[in-house]
This record gives structure tokens, C-alpha cells and sequence, in this order.
């Protein structure tokens, strides 16, 4: 059975339609009435090495996102995942205290052919979740959830080669597993390329909660960055490509 679950403190509330909700989350914050959680697509702060230049543009309305030629592998490989600092946004380590139950919380599979970095894994914040001003709430019947505007996972690789056939067979693979543990892809997938990423996204519905879902590939790493909804609205595809451009800009250390 689907479920849909928040881990923010230790009551647990239940009901007949297997929501499971726990503690404060199910408080709607301050300030949240009529507010999309949902600022304008940001860029890395100041003093961060960017990986893939400014990411602006793709509003609401917003046009599609530039279309570059991927450039040539400039040899850069990462050691460390970092909380990136995001104009309008706060960043920590984990899931937010946010997550769907039953294996709906998406994943990066489809890279067996890639060998990861070796090193100690508590070191790195593989996952990272990042939540707008006011908070992101989603609403199940009766109950309701603080959630992020984001959370995303991080693989580093000693070298992909070809950055768009390895996001390729990442994105198949993935939406296959996602797909069998429930997550209804709809529409078609908006890929953007600039000239140091590969980003692909597409919407999906997780639970009825409307989701965007955009993986990406670099020479050296590849990820998926999960939007929340917020006010019941997918986040646009042409939005979640530069908030994923800034992630990836502000989250990976060489």
C-alpha cells in the first residue's frame, strides 16, 4: 500500500487512507497560506567553485533553458560533496525529515559500469535537501507535511566518459525501478545540455503528490534532484533545470 511519510519528531499520527505523519511536520508553518515555498530559480553563493556557470532564467513562464555542446572532459574529478549554499534557499544534509515510504523515494541506479571514489562515505553529504521560506507543506486528506523544495543524491565517479550515454542508462534504469515501486512518468522528458552537464527531467506523480524529477551527468559525478510540489503544482521543467544546475554547481568539491 502507498504511504506517505514525514519524520520530523516522535508522535506518530495515523489515518484510514495510510498517511503516516509524524510529529511537528504536520503543522502547517507560519506564513505558508498562499505562498508557492517556491523561490526563483538561484546560483551558488559567492566564493563557491561553479561547475556549470550562472544558473538563471526558467521561471514559472520562463523560457526553456540554453542548449549547449557538452564541452571536452577538462579532467576535473570531485572528492567531496558539500552542502551548497543557494540564494533563497536553506541546505542541510539528509532528507529535510521528509520522505515517502513503500520505496518511493527516488534513487540513482543504472550505473554498475561506473566505479565510484573510493573513500569514507560519512565524509560525503550524499544527500541533501533544501527547503524555501516559508516552508514547502503538502496536504493528504486531513493531514498535512512540512517538505522541501528539494532533495538530492550525489554518486562520484573516478571518470564517466561519456556524460550523456551514462545519464541516459541512469535515467532508464531509474525511472524503470521508480516506475515498479509506483511512481506514475508523465509527459516527456526536457534534456539541457550545457558545455560541463548533462541535466534530463521529467514529471511524475509519487502518491498523488505532482513531482519533477531531473538526473544529470558530469565527467566525474551524477545525481537526481526530487521537487516537491508546492500549492499541488508540478514544479516546471523548465524551472527545475537551472535550480538543478545550481545544486550541482554549488555541491561538488574537486
Amino acid at each position: 500500500m502507498s504511504r506517505f511519510r514525514a519524520v520530523v519528531a516522535s508522535v506518530v499520527l495515523t489515518s484510514s487512507v495510510a498517511v503516516t505523519l509524524t510529529g511537528c511536520g504536520s503543522s502547517e508553518p507560519p506564513g505558508a497560506k498562499g505562498s508557492t515555498g517556491r523561490p526563483a530559480p538561484g546560483k551558488a553563493s559567492e566564493g563557491q567553485t561553479s561547475t556549470d556557470g550562472p544558473a538563471t532564467g526558467g521561471g514559472e513562464g520562463g523560457a526553456a533553458p540554453a542548449t549547449e555542446k557538452l564541452a571536452a572532459d577538462p579532467g576535473t574529478r570531485y572528492t567531496a560533496i558539500a552542502v551548497p549554499e543557494l540564494e533563497g534557499l536553506v541546505c542541510d544534509e539528509g532528507d529535510g525529515g521528509f520522505h515517502y515510504g513503500s520505496d518511493l523515494d527516488i534513487s540513482v541506479t543504472g550505473d554498475d559500469d561506473l566505479k565510484e571514489i573510493e573513500g569514507d562515505s560519512q565524509d560525503l553529504a550524499d544527500e541533501v535537501s533544501c527547503f524555501g521560506s516559508p516552508r514547502n507543506v503538502l496536504r493528504k486528506g486531513t493531514m498535512s507535511a512540512s517538505a522541501p523544495m528539494f532533495t538530492a543524491r550525489t554518486h562520484l565517479y573516478e571518470d564517466v566518459s561519456d556524460p550523456a550515454a551514462a545519464l541516459n542508462g541512469i535515467y532508464d534504469a531509474s525511472v524503470e525501478l521508480a516506475t515498479g515501486y509506483g511512481r506514475d512518468f508523465t509527459g516527456e522528458p526536457l534534456t539541457a545540455t550545457s558545455s560541463s552537464l548533462v541535466v534530463k527531467c521529467r514529471q511524475n506523480v509519487t502518491d498523488t503528490f505532482p513531482m519533477t524529477t531531473c538526473f544529470w551527468s558530469n565527467y566525474g559525478a551524477a545525481g537526481v534532484v526530487d521537487f516537491f510540489p508546492a500549492d499541488a503544482q508540478y514544479v516546471p521543467l523548465n524551472s527545475a533545470v537551472p535550480w538543478t544546475r545550481a545544486f550541482v554547481a554549488g555541491a561538488l568539491r574537486a
